[in-house]
């Protein structure tokens, strides 16, 4: 039996896992869970699966939430951090969305609680302290995202040493055959339609730009340690094969499933073992066709920023993250158009002066000062840019 807390409870990754542990009771128990502000849904997470503890970013929510339940409600990322250090915990899934889940996976980490990462942010503001502390605490970081997930079944029991390239798959996102002019009238609605996957609003943005697929460049950097040069994007639309592994011998293995993030969580929490799974059952004669294409990082230049943050490393990840989580939020809002998003990177990114090797306070200011210039961005006209 595997203690499970969860951050970021009443999301996609949250509710899916959620769902993991109700079918497998003999194998996972939710013990603490958190959320930002869906305190219907969590209360309801709360009788459900019987937790202990809860923590809800939204103070003012968490406040009513006290009322309503009579387990222990904290609040704010202190009530967060509490949550992911739970001493009856082993697991700490994170699914936060943003660099808000940077805190609470170091602090799970120096408690010696292994994680289950979704929240790509961590690893990609701050994978350094992130893998330094978790080889210090001997903690595992299993991924959750199907594509690292797919590399880590991959190079199971290899050495990386044997590994010449690591290859992922990107479904290429809703918008991969439009034009730059055709990219100019993209609105909320359109971009929220990926054509493969059902996500959260922030992900399926970075998806349709192809951001995400640069944030699982820079994790796969620190998951494996593995450099850049040998991590390669591939564009694969129907999203069966979730990343491929090239070896020295020119050998390639791949992980095959029709697209369902319940195989990726369930192995996370699950690893060693293989539990039985309710995911559609992978028969090969369904599958009409396997396409693959390279990306097109002139249309989609927020995967050659990724590559580029990086490869330069100190405090620009950080940047990047940043400055892409305002431009997307200011996307949604209405704010600026879908091309302005790597407008408003790009300048954050030259505006920054690079820390190398960096503190975490110091990732942290790069990134509070990235928020800054990204809204002054927001303000300005882009057109010309």
């Amino acid at each position: 039996m595997k203690n499970i807390s969860i951050l970021g409870s009443t999301g996609s990754i949250g509710t899916q896992t959620l769902d993991i542990i109700r079918n497998n009771p003999k194998e996972f128990k939710a013990v603490g869970l958190a959320a930002n502000s869906n305190i219907g849904l969590l209360k309801k997470q709360i009788d459900d699966f019987n937790v202990g503890a809860v923590a809800v970013m939204d103070r003012e929510k968490a406040e009513l939430l006290k009322e309503k339940t009579n387990i222990n409600v904290y609040s704010g990322i202190e009530g967060i951090m509490k949550i992911a250090a739970l001493s009856e915990t082993d697991t700490v899934v994170n699914s936060l969305v943003g660099s808000i889940g940077i805190k609470p996976t170091i602090g799970a980490i120096k408690n010696k609680k292994n994680i289950a990462l979704a929240n790509k942010e961590t690893l990609v503001a701050a994978g350094s302290i992130v893998m330094q502390e978790a080889e210090k605490n001997n903690v595992k970081i299993m991924p959750i995202d199907s594509e690292h997930s797919a590399i880590f079944q991959c190079i199971e029991g290899k050495g990386i040493e044997q590994v010449k390239k690591i290859i992922i798959t990107a479904s290429g996102g809703p918008f991969r055959d439009y034009t730059k002019e055709k990219l100019k009238n993209i609105k909320v609605k359109d971009a929220l339609r990926h054509p493969t996957w059902k996500m959260g609003n922030k992900i399926t943005i970075d998806s349709a730009t192809l951001m995400n697929k640069g944030f699982e460049v820079i994790e796969a950097h620190w998951l494996y340690n593995i450099p850049y040069e040998k991590i390669e994007i591939i564009v694969h639309p129907q999203s069966i094969i979730h990343s491929l592994v090239e070896f020295k011998d020119n050998s390639t293995l791949a992980q095959l499933s029709f697209p369902d993030m319940r195989i990726p969580i369930q192995y996370a929490l699950s690893y060693p073992k293989r539990l039985e799974s309710k995911a559609k059952e992978m028969k090969l004669a369904e599958i009409k066709e396997l396409t693959f294409e390279k990306p097109n990082f002139e249309l989609f230049p927020c995967l050659k920023y990724a590559y580029d943050a990086g490869i330069r490393g100190g405090t620009l990840p950080a940047v990047l993250n940043a400055a892409n989580e305002v431009a997307v939020n200011n996307f949604l809002e209405g704010r600026i158009k879908f091309i302005d998003i790597p407008k408003t990177i790009s300048n954050a990114m030259e505006s920054h002066k690079i820390i190398k090797n960096p503190s975490l306070n110091q990732i942290l200011n790069a990134d509070k000062n990235a928020r800054i210039e990204a809204e002054v961005t927001a303000n300005t006209d882009l057109s010309e840019k």
